[in-house]
């Protein structure tokens, strides 16, 4: 690791508190039910409720009370039997297709993502995957506007202005931090630079492994042909990280080393995919210039924490 490499890291991370984090996940909530019978309430109550333990069961149910239609204090998410007549675009709880309540809620409220991951399974995964996915994405981004010529940074859906990063390294790491710290909050699992130490310290670590390939990748190529081979690098290496922190917390360990290199494989092609598609849209007339490499470069996955 170089010295400047790890001020530019440390720099960008010193913007970063997981206070914000924790807050989102610990607030509270009302979550309104409106259900044709009693029973039919204890069906949505128990499926959102399911494989909670004891504690964060008692907690969580906390949230939920049957809301009637003179309900004196508004709720945060009301959510409608499907037996019962419900206002246009409202989440309706189907018996068959309860998976369409989770992604709408999600999408309707994307400020409580968190919170509801935390408190309610079904909704875990389904943030978590949004996460990964929005993350990679804007690593992706960030890794194709320091490259690509005349690009304006206010066209481009990045969380932070582009010029207040003095490297990428900086930039995806500060990301992929945070994007541990949204994983662990909506695992139900502590948050913050003590609590997730070995994670923290793993981002830090892989992060100058994939992006001193990348920096070889794109030296090797001429005419900038190494641009979406550096940028999906940027994405399979924060996929994998992501993957691998959603199975760390969820079953209580990570990947192996050979599984973790099939993810990261994978995650490399649709890593070329993503940017082959970002290019096109953000510089058009030099498309055609940018094309990959065929394979992924061997060594660019990460090393979560308790692989090996």
């Amino acid at each position: 690791m170089s010295i400047q490499g790890l001020v530019h890291i440390k720099k960008a991370i010193s913007n970063l508190n997981p206070d914000q984090v924790r807050l989102a996940s610990n607030r509270t909530l009302r979550i309104g039910i409106r259900a044709a019978t009693p029973d039919r309430y204890r069906e949505i109550q128990n499926f959102l409720l399911a494989d909670l333990k004891p504690g964060r069961r008692q907690e969580s149910a906390t949230y939920l009370s049957e809301e009637l239609l003179t309900a004196a204090a508004p709720s945060d998410i009301t959510i409608y039997d499907e037996a019962v007549v419900a206002p246009p675009r409202s989440l309706i709880y189907r018996r068959e297709r309860p998976d369409v309540l989770v992604r709408r809620a999600l999408d309707l409220h994307p400020d409580l993502g968190v919170v509801l991951a935390r408190s309610f399974p079904p909704f875990r995964r389904p943030f978590i995957e949004r996460v990964i996915s929005r993350t990679c994405k804007e690593n992706t981004l960030f890794s194709l506007t320091t490259a690509l010529p005349d690009v304006i940074p206010n066209i481009i859906e990045l969380p932070w202005a582009v010029a207040e990063f003095a490297s990428d390294a900086a930039f995806l790491t500060m990301n992929q931090l945070k994007m541990a710290f949204l994983i662990a909050a909506a695992s139900d699992r502590e948050v913050g630079y003590r609590e997730q130490k070995s994670e923290v310290a793993t981002v830090i670590a892989s992060a100058f492994g994939w992006r001193a390939i990348a920096r070889e990748l794109v030296g090797k190529i001429p005419f900038g042909g190494g641009l979406i081979g550096k940028a999906a690098i940027s994405y399979a290496g924060t996929k994998v990280v992501g993957l691998s922190l959603e199975r760390l917390y969820s079953v209580g360990y990570t990947y192996t080393r050979e599984d973790r290199n099939e993810l990261y494989r994978d995650a490399y092609q649709q890593g070329k995919k993503a940017a082959t598609r970002l290019i096109s849209q953000l510089r058009p007339d030099l498309a055609a210039r940018y094309t990959g490499s065929g394979s992924a470069p061997r060594g660019a996955a990460g090393y979560p924490p308790g692989a090996d």
